[in-house]
């Protein structure tokens, strides 16, 4: 084995912890939380969309064209950086949280959405011909029904997510890119570092998937054929 190889052996396994642990520690919570966050305001933004209230549906449309409108990175650093003009000045982890928040709830609504609107008519009118009200119908009757619909979208968009938190290495968060770049500054070797960055991706992103699978056949075992 060469001076070469044996140089780029020993990156990878002194890397490997640093980088993992950054992924565990940050990214993972980021994603997770940022999701959980993300999903209750795609909820409201969703049913906001569906309500007959001009205002609120106004409102709705109008942060969800902003949103999608716009680049997810051009939103970090608009929190991130751009706030302090106006006195608010925001950690890189919340700035993160924020960010990818807005994101989730803009798309994750219309995924919601498209699956309320799924949903039979013939669902509701049932529904209120026993004496259930908007709230109970949509509760007891319509949400179980969508969740089935919308759980593929919305976990490819959770794993999107997993992947899309290296852009908050943009605004200095720890997080296992920033960590890579970091590496890659002393030890110049940024194929192997990113590589190996990209790997590990690779292996929580293969794991989601799986889980997204099994997700998938849960919510489907009651599924009439």
């Amino acid at each position: 084995m060469d001076d070469r190889s044996q140089r780029i052996l020993e990156i990878l396994s002194s890397s490997f912890w640093p980088l993992l642990k950054a992924g565990i520690e940050f990214t993972v919570p980021l994603a997770i939380l940022s999701f959980v966050l993300g999903l209750a305001v795609a909820l409201l933004t969703a049913l906001a969309r569906l309500s007959g209230n001009r205002v609120l549906s106004g409102i709705a449309r109008f942060y969800v064209w902003i949103i999608r409108g716009t680049p997810l990175l051009v939103q970090l650093f608009i929190i991130f950086y751009g706030l302090p003009s106006f006195g608010v000045t925001l950690a890189a982890f919340p700035s993160a949280v924020i960010g990818f928040t807005l994101s989730v709830g803009a798309y994750g609504s219309e995924i919601i959405r498209a699956s309320i609107q799924s949903v039979p008519r013939g669902q509701w009118e049932a529904a209120y011909s026993i004496g259930m009200t908007y709230r109970q119908a949509l509760r007891r009757i319509v949400i179980p029904q969508a969740t089935r619909v919308a759980v593929p979208p919305l976990a490819n968009s959770f794993i999107s997510l997993v992947k899309d938190t290296s852009l908050a290495a943009a605004i200095t968060m720890t997080e296992m890119f920033r960590v890579a770049q970091q590496i890659t500054a002393t030890t110049y070797e940024p194929l192997v570092l990113y590589s190996e960055a990209a790997v590990i991706y690779l292996v929580f992103s293969t794991v989601l998937s799986w889980l997204q699978g099994w997700l998938e056949v849960r919510f489907s075992r009651h599924v009439a054929k």
